[in-house]
């Protein structure tokens, strides 16, 4: 597979980057912010699975780290597996959350734009959610 376009799509959080970490870490938390998983994650062994906007989903969750890293491996119901690279760094007294955004075959910009979007707006989520 050729070297595809990357976004990264990020946002400041203040609160301890520890904190965001501990957080966006359960996958029981993550459809509180991230709407493309639906309305939750199902454990599944080693992995979860979601069911949403994307269809049935099979996910599979970096271990828990000291690095802030939140790497997640997508299944799609097709069998295209999508790694997407996570992080939380600490950003002064905040945090800084990084989403790398990959253009898949075949897409097109304005789908690209979309899902950048999309992330945009789950990161808000998540920045509101922890900074309330």
């Amino acid at each position: 597979m050729p070297v595809m376009e990357a976004k990264i799509v990020h946002i400041d959080i203040e609160r301890d980057w520890r904190d965001v970490y501990a957080f966006a870490a359960k996958p029981e938390n993550m459809p509180l912010w991230a709407s493309g998983l639906g309305t939750g994650l199902e454990p599944d062994g080693e992995d979860w699975v979601a069911h949403g906007p994307l269809g049935s989903v099979r996910v599979h969750f970096t271990a828990l780290n000291d690095f802030g890293v939140l790497d997640h491996l997508v299944t799609m119901e097709s069998g295209l597996e999508v790694n997407n690279a996570l992080r939380v760094v600490p950003n002064g007294d905040g945090a800084e959350v990084m989403f790398t955004l990959l253009k898949l075959p075949g897409m097109s910009e304005e789908q690209f734009d979309t899902d950048a979007n999309w992330v945009q707006k789950d990161l808000s989520t998540l920045k509101k959610l922890l900074e309330s």
